[in-house]
């Protein structure tokens, strides 16, 4: 048997601490600690050379379950689909409109916090609902 191993997922993208604090806000993340001997984040980047400040950023999972998000800072903006995403699962276990209901009021969160709303596919008789959004960089999800 295979042993399972620890991941991280990680974001490119143009401001890596905006979109790690907006995937927090979706998720339910939070920010680690800063490294020993920093009081804050922000006095790491400082003490970083100014080409290197501002070029990471991460979160986690509070509880340890699920897996960091590291997102890098890169000089291309995003062009294409993903060709890997997240499914933020806030409809499992449910099924019909209270399903569509519960991804429906997901989503109008998200958007508020600056989602963009792409598809909404609705229940048939192979799939449950599903809403795709893209996060605050372009970067598709699907709330499901």
């Amino acid at each position: 048997m295979a042993t399972v191993r620890q991941f991280q997922v990680t974001f490119d993208c143009a401001e890596p601490e905006r979109v790690a604090r907006f995937w927090c806000e979706v998720l339910g993340y939070v920010v680690p600690p800063a490294p020993e001997g920093f009081a804050s984040w922000a006095d790491y980047d400082g003490s970083l050379p100014p080409e290197e400040q501002g070029a990471a950023f991460a979160c986690v999972d509070p509880t340890g379950v699920g897996p960091r998000l590291y997102f890098q800072r890169v000089p291309e903006g995003k062009i294409v689909k993903n060709r890997v995403h997240l499914d933020v699962r806030v409809g499992t276990g449910l099924v019909g409109e209270e399903r569509f209901a519960t991804l429906e009021a997901e989503s109008a969160r998200l958007i508020a916090l600056g989602a963009t709303h792409v598809l909404t596919q609705r229940a048939d008789e192979h799939n449950e609902s599903c809403i795709t959004l893209q996060d605050i960089e372009g970067n598709e999800f699907c709330v499901d």
